[in-house]
């Protein structure tokens, strides 16, 4: 072996080490009680790599029946994290989720509440110069529940003349042709889908059927496995991956508990986390599955009305117009 390849090689470990360290963290239940004693609180400043790094996650169980996982939204209008705790006041976190329109105050994602289609997503993208007769088509993924309190991350097809959005199992690929919209060729043909998830199961569409859910993207961990689909989603796309920022997800793991993470950043004690480290940390938490949300100033969970993360903005909490709730049945 030569010494360049020796030294390309010794440089590929030490990033997969440094990549994969988990983190070291520590217990809070005490700061935001009370809490059912099947929702935790933990918090790490250990860094991922050289910069300061803060962050949180809160640990429930999806199968406590005593505990609601639902959404609230707004019309045309933002509330703050803060001001969606103190209208519900059974609420025990809650966390921003979709993106949304700063013009219009909507949800670009979508939101499914009480096993009611609230939010639609955008699925197709107008090409410029040359290309202004063509469209690109692409699929937004979302975290849902089922009313078995079942998780799943699904890549969606949802528009306003639907009652329920269809799903498939693996992210399809972003395809260019004449047509504004994607007809049923496009959702049924699997030659538009990836053949093949991770397991070895094919994906197509199918109607899915969720209590609750809040759309994101781009999707991070796929069958316990690192996998990031930003450029299929068209979301943080080629070396954007790679940007530092505040950032909230969701995952959950092989026996039912239900992971959200909030990373603090854009400020001197913390920098942020890239997608990779996002998807990292969740993988090193048990996720097996795992979806990045609306982060940035964004960025921001309540526990009990108190915040985790200091928010980017320097205004203090942005306000949005959907959030992911716990509540007290």
């Amino acid at each position: 072996m030569s010494f360049r390849k020796a030294i390309c090689l010794l440089v590929t470990v030490f990033s997969a080490i440094t990549v994969s360290a988990q983190l070291k963290w520590k217990n809070v239940d005490s700061l935001y009680q009370p809490l059912p004693l099947s929702v935790h609180i933990y918090f790490t400043d250990d860094k991922p790599d050289t910069a300061a790094f803060k962050a949180y996650y809160l640990i429930a169980d999806l199968k406590d029946k005593s505990l609601a996982f639902t959404v609230d939204t707004t019309l045309n209008r933002r509330l703050t994290p803060q001001q969606f705790s103190e209208r519900n006041k059974k609420a025990i976190a809650v966390v921003n989720c979709t993106f949304f329109s700063f013009a219009t105050n909507r949800n670009l994602n979508v939101v499914v509440r009480n096993n009611k289609l609230v939010s639609f997503a955008p699925s197709t993208v107008e090409n410029k110069g040359k290309d202004t007769l063509t469209y690109r088509h692409y699929f937004s993924s979302a975290f849902g529940i089922d009313k078995k309190r079942n998780a799943e991350i699904a890549w969606l097809y949802a528009d306003s003349s639907m009652r329920v959005p269809l799903a498939t199992q693996c992210c399809p690929i972003v395809i260019k042709d004449s047509t504004a919209r994607p007809g049923k060729k496009y959702l049924l043909k699997d030659e538009y889908v990836h053949t093949m998830r991770l397991d070895g199961k094919l994906g197509f569409f199918k109607k899915w059927k969720m209590q609750t859910a809040v759309g994101g993207g781009p999707v991070l961990v796929q069958n316990g496995e690192i996998v990031i689909t930003n450029n299929e989603e068209l979301k943080f796309s080629g070396k954007a991956i790679n940007d530092k920022h505040p950032r909230t997800a969701m995952g959950y793991t092989n026996d039912d508990k239900l992971i959200i993470l909030v990373v603090e950043g854009r400020n001197k004690s913390a920098a942020g986390a890239t997608l990779t480290q996002e998807a990292q940390i969740l993988k090193d938490l048990g996720c097996v599955e795992a979806l990045n949300l609306d982060g940035g100033g964004s960025s921001c969970m309540v526990v009990n009305g108190k915040e985790t993360i200091k928010v980017s903005d320097a205004t203090g909490q942005r306000p949005v117009p959907a959030v992911f709730m716990i509540m007290k049945k």
